[in-house]
């Protein structure tokens, strides 16, 4: 008899994990691995606007290009200051030069070394940049590394103390400037910057931080609880049939679909203490104490910004819980008019709890664009005034940008990741484990 041969089959379980691979593929690739870069960079103390601190440098690294440049004329200034001192400060001056051709000539002992310190040179004598990074920057030894620059800064300090006792002011300078090219030469060393977790313990003590990630999640409790609530008001409104629902719709979604930037833009006029026309009403009606309060004080700035937000968003808001009464049957609502439920008892009995997947669809993306916040605030007050609206994406930023310290920003980008996964975790097992658990009853 013939055996069936079955071939490679794989079960339900396994065929759906299968469906699921390129899904997960594609969000460890769009998602994860910006935040595992953002993390790698947290490790270093990167920043841009420091040459020794502008490349992530796990040992010691040397600038070609501006080493081979330095030492071209530090040593012909050392040569032309040799025939001009004294002979004790010739004495010194001779007996750096042998320290830095030795130093040199160590250097160039690495055959890959060599053949880079020859190509720069070459750029160099025709007055071309080195644009490869590969070609501009070589590893070296650590030790190797602290003896020369700490030998270069010795030699500065000497340079230094000969120039404060030469009594020709000409020379004196021309003494002043080589130690200046000698500093410049031991800089061009650059040692590791990676610190580990030490950006991470700065900014668990940073009151900075603590204040920004504190502005944000009131921002987002208070935000998001408004706009709930007069998001279901709006929703039940608009999804009753009446004459002109359609331009009602329309209407009430303009607010949504003005980009956020020009919205805060268009608040801040509205909020100026000497001609917005929303500062001058509030404090005709007593609801503010002045107009300027709106943009110059902390409660001021966090009550303009939450207002801005909620008239921002609500239509959003609105549009996703009108999305989830659409589905609910109007069978139901006829059936409880027949048992002699009035409108409040349907709400709470019928409409409320057909509504909690759509509720909480609505608090997920709406906490966690809150808590991204980043245009809104921006523009309308830049963080102030004193950091009192600072979110912590506009720190972030900041520090990412502003002060081009990738390092420190990055560490911020990893807690603002940090806690929007928390938020989804929370939403997701927490909510969403008693809505599910609701429905296989």
């Amino acid at each position: 008899m013939k055996k069936n041969k079955r071939g490679f089959q794989l079960n339900e379980k396994q065929l759906g994990y299968a469906m699921v691979l390129p899904s997960l593929i594609l969000v460890c690739i769009v998602v994860l691995w910006p935040v595992a870069q953002s993390f790698w960079n947290s490790l270093f103390d990167y920043r841009l606007n420091d040459p020794n601190r502008s490349e992530l440098m796990l040992s010691a690294n040397i600038d070609l290009e501006r080493y081979v440049d330095n030492h071209y004329y530090l040593n012909s200034q050392l040569d032309d200051l040799a025939t001009k001192v004294d002979s004790d400060a010739t004495a010194k001056i001779e007996e750096m030069k042998e320290g830095i051709s030795h130093q040199h000539e160590q250097l160039l002992a690495d055959e890959e070394t060599k053949q880079k310190v020859e190509k720069v040179d070459e750029l160099l004598m025709s007055y071309q940049p080195v644009t490869d990074s590969e070609l501009k920057y070589q590893k070296i030894d650590n030790d190797f590394a602290n003896r020369y620059r700490d030998e270069l800064l010795h030699y500065q300090a000497s340079l230094m103390e000969i120039a404060e006792v030469t009594a020709d002011e000409n020379l004196s300078q021309s003494i002043e400037q080589t130690a200046d090219l000698t500093g410049a030469t031991s800089e061009t060393i650059l040692q590791s910057n990676f610190i580990g977790f030490k950006n991470y313990g700065k900014y668990l003590q940073d009151s900075r931080m603590w204040g920004s990630l504190w502005n944000t999640t009131f921002f987002t409790v208070i935000t998001v609880a408004l706009e709930l609530v007069i998001g279901v008001c709006i929703a039940l409104l608009i999804n009753r049939a009446f004459k002109g629902r359609g331009i009602i719709r329309a209407s009430v979604l303009i607010p949504w679909a003005i980009p956020t930037a020009v919205a805060a833009m268009m608040w801040g006029f509205l909020f100026d203490g000497q001609s917005g026309i929303v500062a001058h009403y509030l404090e005709a009606l007593h609801i503010i104490p002045d107009a300027s309060w709106l943009l110059s004080t902390s409660d001021g700035g966090m009550f303009s910004i939450i207002l801005a937000d909620v008239w921002k968003t609500t239509p959003y808001m609105a549009l996703l819980i009108l999305a989830g009464l659409q589905t609910i049957p109007q069978s139901l609502y006829e059936a409880s008019d027949v048992d002699g439920a009035n409108k409040f008892q349907q709400f709470w009995k019928i409409t409320l709890p057909l509504l909690k997947s759509s509720i909480l669809v609505a608090l997920l993306f709406r906490t966690l664009d809150a808590f991204r916040v980043f245009d809104l605030i921006y523009v309308l007050t830049g963080g102030g005034p004193a950091n009192a609206t600072e979110s912590i994406s506009v720190y972030a930023y900041k520090t990412l940008f502003a002060q081009q310290n990738f390092g420190e920003g990055s560490v911020l980008s990893v807690i603002v990741f940090l806690c929007v996964a928390i938020i989804s975790f929370i939403y997701v097992k927490l909510i969403g484990s008693d809505l599910f658990a609701g429905r296989t009853k």
